[in-house]
């Protein structure tokens, strides 16, 4: 009949069980990074093939706005002349830049600097009562 001594020593002991688990566990950490490691890089690269898409769909989305002013500016040209049809639809387009540009400054000084006042403030606020309920 073995007794628990030699049952341990068989089976290489507590030491041998600890050493065991500790190459499981590490062995499992690394898989775990290897699996996020190949994760990341799908991940990435549907993100890479998703911009070049979205570039390329930008792209022919401003040629379509020149063909759209073209056409603006030929439909124009049949009541008048065709340089004042075309210094029409430009006039146009700067009055839109200049619109658009007005509202992006407004935006930007509204956004500027991109600190959290209130979030500071408040932090303040909290720190300030906490000290004057610790206080005395």
């Amino acid at each position: 009949m073995p007794t628990p001594e030699t049952e341990t020593s068989a089976n290489g002991g507590l030491g041998a069980a600890a050493k065991q688990v500790a190459e499981h566990a590490s062995a499992l950490a690394r898989l775990e990074l290897e699996l996020a490691k190949l994760e990341i890089g799908r991940k990435i690269a549907a993100l890479g093939m998703g911009i070049g898409l979205g570039l390329g769909a930008a792209l022919f989305a401003l040629f379509a706005i020149g063909f759209l002013l073209a056409a603006a500016a030929a439909a124009l040209a049949t009541a008048m002349s065709t340089w004042l049809a075309l210094l029409l639809v430009g006039l146009g387009l700067f009055l839109l830049t200049g619109l658009l540009g007005i509202l992006a400054l407004g935006l930007i000084r509204k956004g500027t600097p991109p600190v959290p006042e209130q979030a500071i403030r408040e932090a303040k606020l909290t720190q300030t009562a906490l000290k004057s309920d610790a206080g005395p």
